[in-house]
């Protein structure tokens, strides 16, 4: 089992789905966490109650992490509670499900900037004190749509597709400094991102059923407690696309 103890890990867009499953299974593992959203707040302070229960301290910080002045404060107030954060998961995303002919230039910069440029803002912020302390877990949760399109849009794909690119710079980059940063690419995964999109539909994963949040959180898990592994993609997709 990992074991995170004494580690502090912050999960954008915990409130809910995916987000509070590796919240939740990183406070079971020890760790101390801060849950992040940007609206829906009765859902976070859920995720906040259950990271309590099980005797970790947590915050619960409303941040837009797309917008740098908030990602400051998020680490501000993270630090000030918890402590420097060891462990980031960049998770907090949006979908627009959209044909080709009616995507936007507008949905295009709207997904670009929440689902990619977020991640790089975050990670940019946390860097200092990873190196500093030669330590650092960074896991990217991208979509098998990076892989195979999707059946979202356009722009969906793309901005998962660019975690990819992120990760390996970011990976190479910091190998030699204690600090790993991997990428997990889950496929329809029982959400409410999932659950809405009409065109996703379980006869589409090989296994014939949509996954768990718990089987992906378990990934993060495993990603945040190995120092060996980097610069890697995890596929959570039962079967859709194989590597």
């Amino acid at each position: 089992m990992t074991n995170l103890a004494g580690k502090v890990a912050i999960v954008t867009g915990s409130g809910r789905g995916i987000g509070r499953a590796i919240a939740v299974a990183f406070a079971q593992a020890g760790a101390d966490v801060a849950v992040n959203y940007v609206r829906r707040e009765a859902e976070a302070r859920e995720t906040e109650a259950t990271v309590l229960a099980a005797g970790r301290k947590c915050i619960c910080v409303q941040a837009n992490v797309s917008r740098s002045e908030e990602v400051a404060r998020l680490l501000r107030e993270t630090e000030a509670a918890l402590g420097p954060a060891d462990i980031l998961v960049n998770n907090a995303g949006i979908i627009r499900t959209q044909p080709i002919e009616q995507v936007t230039e507008s949905d295009w910069d709207d997904l670009m900037t929440v689902n990619l440029k977020s991640c790089f803002l975050m990670t940019q912020a946390v860097l200092p004190g990873m190196r500093a302390r030669t330590w650092g877990r960074i896991i990217n949760l991208s979509s098998v749509a990076a892989q195979l399109g999707g059946v979202v849009g356009p722009h969906y794909a793309a901005s998962k597709a660019g975690l990819h690119g992120l990760t390996h710079y970011y990976a190479r980059h910091l190998a030699k400094e204690g600090i790993t940063v991997n990428t997990i690419a889950p496929a329809l995964v029982v959400t409410e991102m999932v659950t809405s999109n009409p065109n996703a539909k379980p006869d589409l994963i090989p296994v014939g059923r949509f996954g768990e949040t718990e089987e992906v959180a378990s990934v993060a898990l495993m990603l945040a407690g190995n120092g060996y592994i980097t610069g890697q993609t995890i596929n959570v997709n039962g079967g859709w696309y194989m590597s």
